[in-house]
């Protein structure tokens, strides 16, 4: 039942007691402003890693050679595996009703040219696919598309970045550039959610790369997106089906893990999110740790406060007052405190992270926060731990006799 005399009394002890009241406080304040600020930077590395793999298709295979470190069927070991044109589409042959996009990708760095202005880059060499693998946007002209592998056409596709570096306001679409002295069309324009990094790439068809470069069939890379149906464990048996396919293709031993490199985007980011909970973890700790010592602050103050109105304890005792009663003022008392203190702390703490904005990207800390439900667990822990703080010396206090409070100086 709500006591509106109780409640007079305790805000006019507070306010008797100022300093007393904002010392206990205080410890309250900063433990949940500690905990809030360092949650919410774990968080803000977690989004790091997903802003970071939210660039690629998360259904996304990424496939490399390396080298093969066990002799094999006469072969020797140490060998330098290369992946061509066949391997692609042997991949596409046998599991074609498993996956729904796929591309080779070559890497070329160069120094592209446009008039006066020039600047360094790197090329990607690709099939039509590789945009909805890698989620580029096209925001002038088109991608790649068949007919310019077909005729190893020379065309490029040049990143948002890579087109105001060379032509500044002039839209770039049906310009040439030159790229290692070769000149290429200029057919679109791209942006990525990778940001200024992926920006200043520049795509092109691989038959153009392989017919310049020494005439070759060779590509680096091999991507692919398997359909989402398969779930997890679909994806798995695709991964090693398609490493068993290409070891035997290229005589690797079946225990050689070296010779073939599967990547997928789901697993990377698992792994790096594991990484980010670990050290969530840890923080979130160290903030526990931190709260339970303003905890424990308050309630070696609020043990004070009951030494200090011994007297005014045991006139209540005297007068009628239950242990249930007293204990009930003390707890009320210490909740009052701690709430309002508490608030405050999760307040300036929320400020904090919303200040500090892009200020961290450059620590891995992208638009750090806490979520609505780590504040409702955040005030439940609160309100149980003022409870905790409030209890031992509000038990002192019920046990306190009449008599004996009455002779206390």
């Amino acid at each position: 039942m709500f006591d509106l005399d109780r409640w007079r009394e305790i805000f006019q002890t507070i306010n008797k007691n100022k300093l007393r009241t904002l010392l206990a406080g205080f410890t309250v304040t900063l433990g949940i402003l500690i905990f809030t600020v360092l949650f919410g930077m774990g968080n803000g590395l977690k989004n790091t890693f997903y802003k970071f793999f939210q660039d690629d298709a998360q259904n996304t295979l990424f496939i490399y050679p390396g080298f093969a470190t066990k002799p094999f069927k006469g072969f020797k070991e140490n060998r330098r595996i290369e992946f061509e044109n066949e391997d692609l589409e042997l991949i596409k042959e046998k599991f074609g009703d498993r996956i729904e996009y796929t591309t080779a990708r070559i890497y070329k760095g160069v120094t592209a040219k446009y008039k006066g202005e020039y600047g360094s880059y790197s090329v990607r060499a690709v099939h039509p696919d590789h945009q909805y693998l890698e989620k580029t946007i096209i925001d002038k002209g088109r991608y790649i598309n068949e007919y310019d592998i077909k005729n190893d056409a020379r065309i490029a596709v040049i990143g948002r970045l890579v087109e105001k570096d060379l032509f500044g306001n002039e839209n770039a679409i049906g310009k040439f550039i030159s790229l290692n002295k070769i000149i290429y069309r200029v057919v679109g324009v791209f942006s990525d959610a990778g940001g200024d990094r992926e920006e200043r790439n520049i795509y092109m068809p691989v038959s153009t790369i392989q017919l310049i470069y020494k005439n070759t069939e060779v590509i680096d890379q091999i991507n692919l997106s398997y359909n989402m149906e398969l779930g997890a464990a679909g994806a798995m048996r695709l991964s090693n089906d398609i490493e068993k396919l290409l070891k035997n293709k290229h005589n690797i031993a079946p225990s050689d893990q070296n010779g073939i490199y599967i990547g997928s985007v789901i697993e990377d980011l698992q792994q790096n999110l594991a990484i980010a909970n670990v050290l969530q973890i840890i923080v979130t700790v160290i903030g526990i740790g931190t709260l339970l010592a303003g905890v424990i602050g308050i309630s070696n103050i609020m043990v004070y406060i009951v030494k200090e109105r011994t007297k005014e304890l045991g006139i209540r005792k005297a007068l009628g007052a239950t242990p249930g009663s007293v204990i009930g003022m003390i707890l009320q008392e210490t909740l009052i405190i701690t709430m309002l203190f508490g608030y405050l702390g999760i307040f300036l703490g929320n400020y904090i992270l919303n200040s500090m904005g892009t200020k961290l990207e450059d620590w891995f800390i992208t638009n750090p926060n806490v979520s609505q439900s780590t504040i409702i667990w955040a005030t439940v822990i609160l309100i149980f731990s003022g409870l905790i703080a409030g209890y031992i010396p509000a038990r002192r206090a019920a046990k306190v006799q009449p008599i004996v409070a009455l002779r206390d100086e």
